[in-house]
């Protein structure tokens, strides 16, 4: 369903993604997140909808819509390695470093840091060209917004 936006993600060069397939990866690369510690959850998805909706402006339809074609991007997207590499290959640096806030807010939002997903996040956050000072802010900032 999704092969076209993967290939040209995973493209050796890959060229910046429009407005719609960025926002598509980056949801799908929430998800990932949430799902990280086997546990994909209610509170997450809420998470995840409020975040996208209050990112992009979307009504509850649309950011349900967008968290669905997320969810199956998610599921055929490669290793995280290499999705999160395409990602910070084709979407600018400044959603790159909004986005591991929002990742945080994922993480945190069952009330508790799972292994898998501090593993996950040391992971990702480097390979979206996001350092572990900033990393460490952005994840504060989320934890003050509880």
């Amino acid at each position: 369903m999704f092969g076209e936006l993967l290939r040209r993600m995973t493209a050796p060069e890959p060229e910046p993604l429009n407005d719609g397939d960025a926002r598509l990866a980056l949801a799908a690369l929430l998800v990932r997140i949430a799902k990280s510690d086997g546990h994909y959850d209610g509170a997450e998805v809420q998470r995840i909808d409020k975040l996208l909706a209050n990112r992009y402006g979307l009504g509850p339809f649309e950011v349900a819509g967008l968290r669905k074609e997320a969810e199956v991007l998610e599921e055929e997207a490669p290793d995280t390695v290499r999705f999160t590499r395409a990602i910070k290959d084709a979407v600018p640096y400044e959603d790159r470093a909004q986005v591991v806030e929002g990742l945080w807010e994922i993480v945190l939002a069952d009330g508790s840091r799972d292994h898998e997903e501090d593993a996950l996040m040391r992971l990702v956050a480097p390979m979206l060209g996001i350092n572990d000072r900033d990393s460490a802010l952005a994840r504060q900032r989320a934890e003050s917004r509880g």
